[in-house]
């Protein structure tokens, strides 16, 4: 059933690849716990945003590829059901891929003068994948193009080699731990490890695609 005086709405954002042998059933299991979030019978019932100029959650079939850009009224108990999806996503996941999700306050409103009234948004990145190794190559390859963005305002980007490097031993370094304490195998070259998830402040415009 639907939820009524909720005070975020939160936006789910994001592709995963998925192996070959994953079926409509298979991700039927793993989204359970958005598609009931939202008070829904089923994921194609649950499937759809609030709002309809989002495509929500879809399953390209040909492709292998989960597609979610997906907003539900919800509260902060929304984090628990995050994490059951993500450890089902990993089951499936044929590679790393991030998740956005954004916390949009319901109540506040930018324009309505309030003395001294603060939002509540919050942002949230997630990692999912089939094993630590492909997690944190997505986290490298994203942190690696926010930093060299972030810098080509000030040097040339052929000057980033030496920062891509630095990167790229902290991530070895963090897995090499990894692995010695769960006797794990090596991750692939210029890998290596960054915190599982992020999260920050500040109003994100919602994806339209």
């Amino acid at each position: 059933m639907p939820r009524y005086n909720t005070p975020f709405e939160i936006h789910v954002h994001g592709q995963v690849p998925l192996r070959a042998n994953v079926k409509l059933e298979h991700l039927h299991d793993a989204l359970k716990p958005l598609w009931k979030y939202a008070g829904a019978r089923s994921l194609s019932d649950g499937a759809k945003s609030s709002y309809d100029d989002e495509p929500g959650i879809n399953f390209d079939a040909q492709e292998h590829l989960l597609q979610m850009c997906w907003t539900v009224s919800g509260d902060t108990d929304f984090r628990q059901t995050l994490d059951e999806v993500c450890m089902n996503l990993n089951e499936i996941a044929e590679t790393g891929a991030a998740l956005e999700v954004t916390f949009y306050d319901a109540d506040f409103d930018e324009e309505d003068g309030q003395s001294g009234a603060e939002s509540r948004d919050d942002f949230v990145m997630l990692f999912v994948g089939p094993n630590p190794a492909a997690i944190m190559q997505v986290q490298r390859d994203l942190l690696v193009q926010d930093v060299v963005s972030m810098m080509e305002r000030h040097f040339d980007g052929a000057e980033l080699g030496g920062v891509v490097a630095e990167i790229d031993k902290l991530f070895s370094q963090r897995f090499d731990s990894l692995a010695n304490s769960l006797s794990l195998g090596k991750p692939p070259s210029g890998l290596g490890g960054n915190p599982m998830g992020g999260h920050g402040n500040g109003r994100k415009p919602r994806h339209l695609h």
